[in-house]
């Protein structure tokens, strides 16, 4: 597998060349599921329809991780597999966990297939993720790790809703578990097959994490004020669950008016979401996520000029991160 690159190249085009070399063996991949799997597991990847799957990013930072090193692609490859394959479990999951019922724009899993169907196709999917990764301890153990982190993440999101009060270094950790900790161990997998340094592994870890952090802001302000046309969710969707997302955590804690308000709101029933979301706004916390998603990006930056990886590598790493951070999807 080789490549000609005669130009910087865009993060779009970065994205695409990630998706064209990984999505071959990911469709190879989910063709290896249980009969009864395989065509939920098509739906979700949008492959059923012909509407496609995501952008691929934490396959694509896979590759770019292994690229670094100066290592072949193909060393990677079911790395980047196996990292995307675990990220499809938890959104499986996460959508019946928070009954969102669309996803991508079409019908989420839970409600073209029912819910039991939806928790044992994630399953199956973290199942091949483990299967794919046999025979390599290493790269095992890495992402076994992060999807550890990812379920308490995740588990602490859920507590967060029936919490009246949680405070932003706590919303932060549930951040770096829930997002962060995929996204360093895609960086870091691409090292590890690729055979790079210790200090490049780490190095590169902590990039992504700081990558997720800021991920998860943004994210978290698309879950507010993302068009649903745009995003393929509904529209105030993290309101409507009583998402305790970093945006609104910051509006609670700010000590003002409009956060005194969105706290007896959040107290209650969803009303007028519309109104909660201004609320948000008044006391801060739109502001503060994309501040605060900046920073976490001028942090990955300095892990990245650490790791002292191959310059043209590290220059499309930093395009990613920093596409991430102006993203509306």
């Amino acid at each position: 597998m080789t490549e000609l690159i005669t130009h910087a190249r865009t993060a779009e085009e970065i994205l695409a060349w990630g998706k064209e070399t990984t999505e071959p063996e990911l469709r190879a991949a989910v063709e290896r599921l249980p009969s009864s799997m395989r065509p939920i597991a098509q739906h979700h990847f949008g492959w059923a329809d012909g509407a496609g799957s995501g952008k691929l990013l934490r396959p694509t930072l896979v590759l770019l991780g292994a690229k670094a090193t100066g290592a072949p692609l193909e060393s990677a490859l079911p790395a980047a597999v196996a990292v995307e394959l675990v990220h499809n479990f938890s959104l499986v999951h996460d959508d019946v966990m928070d009954g969102d019922s669309t996803r991508r724009h079409r019908a989420t899993v839970w409600r073209e297939f029912g819910s039991s169907a939806a928790i044992l196709a994630g399953d199956a999917l973290l199942s091949l993720a483990a299967k794919l990764l046999s025979g390599q301890p290493e790269t095992t153990h890495v992402l076994m790790a992060a999807v550890l982190e990812l379920i308490e993440g995740q588990s602490a999101d859920l507590a967060f809703e029936r919490r009246a009060e949680v405070s932003v270094d706590e919303c932060r950790a549930m951040a770096a578990g829930k997002t962060g900790a995929l996204l360093g161990a895609a960086c870091a997998l691409g090292v590890v097959a690729g055979g790079g340094s210790g200090n490049q592994q780490r190095q590169l870890r902590r990039f992504g994490q700081e990558v997720g952090l800021a991920f998860q802001l943004v994210d978290d302000l698309l879950g507010i004020w993302g068009e649903s046309a745009v995003t393929g969710k509904p529209v105030f969707s993290d309101l409507r669950n009583r998402k305790k997302s970093l945006p609104v955590v910051a509006a609670l804690a700010s000590g003002t008016e409009a956060g005194r308000e969105l706290a007896a709101r959040f107290g209650a029933e969803p009303a007028n979401v519309a109104r909660e979301a201004e609320l948000v706004e008044l006391a801060g916390g739109r502001a503060w996520a994309r501040d605060q998603a900046g920073r976490h990006l001028e942090q990955a930056r300095s892990h990245l000029e650490a790791a002292r990886v191959e310059p043209r590598a590290q220059a499309e790493l930093e395009t990613l991160a920093r596409f991430i951070v102006g993203r509306d999807r």
